[in-house]
């Protein structure tokens, strides 16, 4: 069965010129040459590749480092916000202190009312140095954004719904009511 099948099969012996020699030596070499380029570009690659994973590592780790200082300094900000309006009340207090150690004689009252005044005047500038202003009151229509009604009274001299005694002063700290007036408002 072997033998018939070669000799159905017959197989004959292929000889290549010496161009078809060269030409198939050219294939391989190109297909070598052209394996090592392909070699070389995908190194190339990978090396750009590194590179770039490489900027882009060094460029999180910057961006964590800056997030972490940034998030210190809001810390410290917020520890030490109050430390200048601290800093001013501290002459407030000293004069206060020295109001209330006046000694006693004829003047006495005299000396510790002006004593007084200086450090009214002195919270009042410091509050103002700091946005903090008065709620203006007494004559205006009632605001329940910034006034607070504890009593009603009729006054025919004023319209309706306008502050006519006010009980305690309020205060804002730029457009935020720290504390509302206490008023009594027209009927």
């Amino acid at each position: 069965m072997d033998k018939k099948f070669e000799n159905e099969h017959e197989t004959e012996d292929i000889e290549f010129s010496e161009e078809e020699s060269d030409e198939v030596y050219e294939d391989v070499a190109y297909d070598e040459t052209s394996e090592a380029e392909e070699i070389d570009e995908l190194t190339a690659l990978q090396n750009k590749l590194e590179d770039e994973e490489n900027k882009y590592l060094k460029l999180l780790a910057e961006f964590e480092n800056y997030k972490r200082r940034n998030k210190q300094e809001t810390e410290t900000r917020n520890k030490y916000k109050e430390q200048k309006m601290a800093e001013d009340l501290l002459s407030v207090l000293d004069n206060l202190e020295r109001a209330l150690s006046v000694e006693d004689d004829e003047n006495a009252f005299s000396s510790l009312k002006k004593g007084v005044d200086m450090v009214h005047k002195e919270f009042v500038k410091v509050f103002e140095d700091h946005d903090v202003t008065v709620i203006e009151s007494v004559g205006v229509e009632f605001d329940p954004n910034v006034h607070q009604a504890v009593m009603t009274a009729a006054d025919d001299s004023v319209d309706s719904n306008i502050v006519i005694e006010e009980f305690q002063k309020g205060y804002m700290l730029k457009d935020r009511v720290i504390r509302p007036s206490m008023v009594k408002v027209s009927e």
